[in-house]
C-alpha cells in the first residue's frame, strides 16, 4: 500500500521540529509538571507549539507523548490517563495542521518507560511491550501518520517498541537511540549494530536524537551509513545545556544547526530535525539550509506551483494535476449512467488551503468525478465551503459539491449566501439541517434552523424556478443540481423513511448516503423506500483499526457497524488499516448493482487510503 510519508522519504530530505518541553518551560510551564498532561491542562500552549514548528518549515511534527506511557505518567498521578493524554495528543498535533494548512507528518512520540528490563532490571519485556503497545494504540486512534521511538538508551528496551507498535499497527516507524560521548549507547552498542537490528527488526528509519550536539550526531550518521542501507536520521541537542538563573540554557545556535544541516544530510540523513534546546528559529534556519535542489533523492515529475491565496503569505502549493475545466458535469455522469466517485475533504481550519488542494489534485489524478467539501463538519469553525469549492474549481479543475447547512443562517441568509456560490459557478448542494452547535468547539452558540433540510431543498428549487422563498422574482433562475441525504442505519429507520421521501418531494435530484458497512441493510432500505427516479450515491468510509471501528458504532450517532465488520477488524490486529480498505473494496463491489456511484469519506484525512477505492472504483 502507498504510505505518503516513506514515498516523501525516497523524494526529499524531510525536517523534523524541535524541541516541546523547552518551548513548554519557555512559555510558563512550571519545570516539575508533568509536560505530556499539558495537553490535557493547557492544550492551547501545546498546539501553538506544533504552530510554530509548523511556521518555521517543519515537515514533521511529534505529538507532546514522549513520556506518555504508564510508568512516566504514574510519577504524577496519570498513570490511568494513557488513553486520554496520547489520543488528545494527537488530535491537537492534527488541529495545528489543519489550522496551517501545511500537509505535515503527525508523529506519535514514544519515548522509554525510564525502567530497566533484564536480569538487573524491575520490569519484565512483556510489561513494557504491553505499556508501549497501549500507547500506540492511542496514538494510532487519534489519527497519527507514523510512530517515532526516540531517546531510546538501548536496543533492548527498543525492541519491545518496535514489536508493540508492529502488533498494533501497519504505520511507518522511526527508530531513535540516544549515544554517550564514546559514540554508544548506554550498553555499549555502536551505530552501525543499532542500524542494522533496528532495520531487522522492521523500523523503516533508524536514527540518533537527543545525545550531545550536531557534531556527535553527525559521526553516529556517517557510521551508521557506512554499514546499513536503511534509512537516517538526526535530531540531536542543542549542546550539552548549564544552569543559569534557575533554568537550563543550551549553547548551540540556530546558525550552527544549520551549518551542520547539509553535514548531516551529505554523510547520509534522510530525515534532520533538533531535540532539546532547539527551538522554531533553529528549526527556520535548518529549512534555509534545505532550500534548493541539491538534497533531492531522485528526479520527480514537473509540478505545477500556485499562487498564493490572497491574504495567506504561506499558500503555496504544489500540484501534480494541471488546473483545467471539467469537461462533463456530475449530472451529465449520472444522466448518462456513468458510475461516478466523490470524495469528501473538509475545509481548513486556518486560511491555508494547501493540504486540500493537494488532496483534491492527487484525488483528481485517480480518477475522482467531484469533490464533496463539509459545511464546518462537527459544529467546529472552518474555512467556508464556498471558498475552498471556488478554490478546488478554479485551480484543480475538479466539480465541487458543497455541504450547505440551516443551522448557522437565517432565510436572508441562506438565499445569499446560494446566490453568490452560483455567481461563482457552484452548481452542486447537498442540502443539510447541520450539526447542533453544542456537539462542537462552541457550545453557546445559537443555531438559527429557520427551515431545516427539507425547507432548504425548497428553497433551491423555488431558486432554480426564478423566485426566492418570499415570492420574488430573481430574474433567471440558478441551476443547482440538488442532493439531500439519507441515512440507512438510522435508530428509527421508519421515521428516516419519511423524511427522506418528503426530501425527493420538496425536489432533490440525487440521494447521498451516510456512511454504510453493509450493503445488506442498504438494500432493505432502497426497497423500503420504494422506486425512486433519483440516482443514488452510497457513503463508503474504510475503517482503520478494530479501535476506530469500535468508537465509529459507540460513538457516532446514527452510524452502525454489523458485529461480523467490527469481528473481522478485532482478528486483523496491526493490519487494521489493509483489513479496512479490503472491507471497503467489497462493499463498494457489492453496491454497484445498487447504487449509481459511492462518495468516500477518508479518515484522519488520509487521501491515499480512498485513492486506492477511486481507482477501483473508476476500473471497468
Amino acid at each position: 500500500m502507498h504510505n505518503p510519508f516513506l514515498a516523501a522519504l525516497e523524494d526529499r530530505v524531510l525536517l523534523g521540529d524541535g524541541a516541546m518541553g523547552t518551548l513548554l518551560h519557555a512559555r510558563g510551564i512550571a519545570q516539575n509538571a508533568c509536560i505530556d498532561a499539558q495537553v490535557l491542562e493547557q492544550p492551547d500552549v501545546v498546539r501553538r507549539v506544533h504552530e510554530d514548528y509548523i511556521a518555521a518549515g517543519a515537515d514533521i511534527i511529534e505529538t507532546d507523548t514522549f513520556g506518555a506511557n504508564r510508568y512516566r505518567l504514574g510519577r504524577f498521578g496519570y498513570a490511568d490517563k494513557v488513553h486520554a493524554v496520547n489520543f488528545r495528543a494527537a488530535r491537537l498535533a492534527r488541529d495545528a495542521r489543519e489550522i496551517s494548512g501545511h500537509p505535515v507528518f503527525v508523529a506519535g512520540a514514544v519515548g522509554p518507560t525510564g525502567r530497566m528490563l533484564g536480569t538487573v532490571g524491575d520490569i519484565r519485556p512483556e510489561e513494557v511491550r504491553a505499556a508501549f503497545r497501549e500507547q500506540v494504540e492511542a496514538l494510532l486512534e487519534g489519527g497519527v501518520d507514523l510512530i517515532i521511538l526516540e531517546t531510546f538508551p538501548d536496543l533492548a528496551e527498543l525492541r519491545e517498541a518496535v514489536r508493540a507498535v508492529k502488533d498494533a499497527c501497519d504505520l511507518p516507524v522511526m527508530a531513535q537511540l540516544t549515544f554517550q560521548r564514546d559514540g554508544r549507547t548506554a550498553a555499549g552498542e555502536p551505530p552501525d549494530e543499532v542500524a542494522n537490528v533496528a532495520g531487522a527488526l522492521g523500523a523503516d528509519v533508524a536514527g540518533v536524537n537527543c545525545s550531545l550536539g550536531p557534531q556527535s550526531a553527525l559521526e553516529v550518521i556517517e557510521q551508521m551509513a557506512a554499514q546499513t542501507s536503511i534509512r537516517l536520521s538526526a535530531m540531536p541537542n542543542a549542546g550539552l545545556p548549564k544552569y543559569m538563573d534557575q533554568q537550563l540554557v543550551y549553547p548551540s545556535t540556530p546558525e550552527y544547526f544549520a551549518e551542520y544541516t547539509r553535514k548531516l544530510v551529505e554523510a547520509g540523513a534522510n530525515i534532520v530535525g533538533g531535540c532539546c534546546g532547539t527551538t522554531p528559529e533553529h528549526i527556520a534556519r535548518m529549512r534555509e539550509a534545505l532550500a534548493g535542489e541539491w538534497n533531492r533523492r531522485r528526479s520527480t515529475p514537473a509540478m505545477l506551483e500556485l499562487p498564493p491565496v490572497h491574504g495567506s503569505s504561506s499558500a503555496r502549493a504544489e500540484i501534480s494535476t494541471p488546473a483545467m475545466p471539467a469537461n462533463r458535469t456530475l449530472r451529465e455522469k449520472l444522466a448518462a449512467g456513468e458510475f461516478v466517485v466523490s470524495v469528501e475533504l473538509d475545509p481548513p481550519r486556518g486560511l491555508n488551503p494547501r493540504k486540500a488542494l493537494e488532496g483534491a489534485a492527487h484525488l483528481k489524478q485517480l480518477g475522482a468525478d467531484c469533490i464533496n467539501i463539509g459545511d464546518s463538519p462537527m459544529a467546529r469553525v472552518r474555512m467556508s465551503a464556498i471558498a475552498l469549492a471556488v478554490l478546488i474549481e478554479e485551480r484543480i479543475g475538479v466539480e465541487p459539491i458543497i455541504h450547505f447547512t440551516s443551522r448557522d443562517r437565517n432565510l436572508m441568509a441562506i438565499q445569499s449566501d446560494l446566490l453568490g456560490a452560483h455567481a461563482l459557478g457552484i452548481r452542486n448542494v447537498i442540502a443539510l439541517t447541520g450539526d447542533p452547535p453544542a456537539s462542537g468547539d462552541y457550545a453557546r452558540a445559537t443555531a438559527v434552523w429557520d427551515v431545516d433540510s427539507i425547507g432548504l431543498i425548497k428553497i433551491l428549487k423555488m431558486l432554480n424556478s426564478g423566485s426566492d422563498w418570499a415570492g420574488n422574482s430573481i430574474g433567471k433562475g440558478t441551476e443547482f443540481f440538488v442532493a439531500c441525504a439519507a441515512n440507512p442505519t438510522a435508530d428509527d429507520v421508519e421515521v428516516e423513511l419519511d423524511r427522506v421521501r418528503r426530501k425527493l418531494e420538496a425536489g432533490a435530484d440525487l440521494l447521498m448516503t451516510q456512511q454504510i458497512y453493509s450493503a445488506e441493510i442498504l438494500r432493505s432500505f432502497l426497497e423500503r423506500l420504494g422506486p425512486i427516479e433519483v440516482p443514488v450515491l452510497a457513503g463508503i468510509m474504510p475503517l482503520q483499526s478494530f479501535r476506530h471501528a469500535e468508537f465509529i458504532h459507540n460513538e457516532l450517532p446514527g452510524v452502525f457497524v454489523p458485529e461480523d465488520v467490527r469481528e473481522r477488524m478485532r482478528r486483523a490486529g496491526e493490519n487494521g488499516k489493509a483489513e479496512g480498505i479490503a472491507q471497503a473494496g467489497e462493499l463498494l463491489e457489492a453496491c454497484r448493482a445498487l447504487v449509481n456511484g459511492v462518495y468516500l469519506v477518508p479518515s484522519f484525512g488520509r487521501y491515499e487510503i480512498v485513492g486506492e477505492l477511486v481507482t477501483q472504483a473508476k476500473r471497468e
